[in-house]
């Protein structure tokens, strides 16, 4: 039990989020008692640093006394239009239960006060099975399409599986057994639609928090099917650095700038962690002013709006950031078991044999065959065209020569 009052565990548990669904009926608990709070991921793509934020807020929730779950969604990860086959999809949630663990272990949050859940632990039983075929006798097409809009991966032709998986995240709230579910603000839908269809099965309306997205490098949602707006947990120092400058970054402009971003909504909370005091540095030669240090988010961005920071410069201090942060998760995972995990859960893609010419080369192929073909026709036209005129036979040619014969 945490020794903060109520409103101090309400404060911690809420800051840095983006939006919370069920103010009132959380801080009704917390006055009774400490909160119980699920944070679930789909073990698809390499998580990167994004997940940041969400483990920069489980770090507060324990801090607050909060009993956090981690689901590992396994079976969500399957029904993800097009993500992973079954099977990939096993061994991926295997990698992801070790690089979260890494990651919380890196920030020095206690593995010891979470739990970690996977999601066909209690997703195929018959229970659950028969509450998933009520929600859907319940739940339009419609509704589900449209909750699960800016989580699964749409495509023209969607399949079934892309309906079922809103509705089955809904579900887990009650077999999870939480008062809150704790999610990217682009869950919201997800979050609407259970706080509509849970009370229609006879089960509790649950509070729903929710933290801000972090751009990507090229200044959208960073994703982890998009590896140009992502830089992956394990990525190599150079790696990192490659990404960095490739990163947009206007001189003076601080709209949908993804290092900006980074600096925002991950590296500040993260060091303030624990009460501790933050600071970003910009390391550069004494010729070009010295180096910069900020203790706080605004002055930077100020400071780059006002162009007292060159691109370049934001750029280096975020790279050198990063790696920092990065660098524990790397060493850890230089154990060769955990390198086998790693190749299970992202074998390289066999690269198919070669049955042919690629397509640039067929369509050379096709022009130059076309070029022929045609060739060869005016060749034969114009042979044709000869050899009528040889063998033809004017209409008024004399006729043939008598021969007198000889007695």
């Amino acid at each position: 039990m945490s020794s903060l009052t109520p409103d101090e565990k309400y404060a911690l548990i809420t800051r840095n989020l983006q939006e919370v669904l069920g103010e009132e009926k959380i801080k009704t608990i917390l006055k009774e008692r400490d909160l119980k709070l699920y944070w679930g991921t789909a073990t698809t793509g390499r998580p990167h640093i994004g997940y940041f934020v969400a483990m920069t807020k489980i770090a507060d929730f324990l801090a607050a006394g909060v009993h956090v779950k981690i689901l590992f969604a396994d079976i969500h990860g399957f029904l993800d239009n097009l993500k992973a086959p079954i099977e990939l999809v096993k061994n991926r949630s295997i990698y992801y239960e070790h690089i979260i663990k890494a990651v919380l272990s890196s920030m020095g949050v206690p593995l010891d006060k979470l739990t970690f859940v996977f999601g066909s632990s209690f997703e195929l039983s018959a229970e659950y099975t028969m509450d998933n075929f009520k929600l859907c006798s319940l739940v339009t097409e419609h509704d589900a399409r449209k909750a699960g809009a800016e989580v699964v991966k749409q495509v023209a032709s969607p399949l079934l599986s892309n309906l079922l998986y809103p509705g089955m995240q809904a579900l887990d709230e009650q077999y999870l057994d939480v008062d809150v579910q704790f999610g990217g603000v682009d869950q919201r839908k997800i979050f609407v639609m259970a706080e509509k269809y849970l009370p229609m099965l006879g089960y509790e309306k649950r509070a729903h928090l929710m933290n801000p997205m972090v751009p990507g490098l090229q200044g959208v949602k960073m994703s982890s099917s998009d590896p140009d707006s992502k830089i992956d947990f394990l990525d190599a120092p150079a790696v990192v650095k490659k990404k960095i400058n490739k990163a947009f970054c206007e001189e003076g402009n601080i709209e949908d700038n993804g290092l900006l971003s980074f600096v925002k909504f991950v590296y500040f909370p993260l060091k303030s962690l624990n009460g501790a005091e933050p600071e970003f540095k910009i390391t550069r030669p004494e010729k070009w002013g010295g180096d910069m240090i900020f203790k706080d988010y605004q002055t930077l961005e100020d400071d780059f709006r006002d162009k007292k920071i060159h691109p370049g410069d934001l750029k280096a201090g975020v790279t050198d950031a990063i790696n920092a942060l990065l660098d524990p998760i790397r060493k850890t995972f230089d154990d060769a078991k955990l390198q086998d995990i790693i190749a299970a859960a992202y074998p390289p893609e066999n690269k198919k044999a070669s049955t042919g010419p690629n397509k640039r080369e067929r369509k050379a192929m096709a022009r130059k065959q076309k070029e022929l073909e045609q060739q060869q026709e005016g060749k034969e036209n114009t042979a044709a065209t000869a050899t009528e005129e040889k063998v033809a036979i004017p209409a008024t040619a004399p006729a043939p020569a008598q021969t007198e014969s000889v007695a």
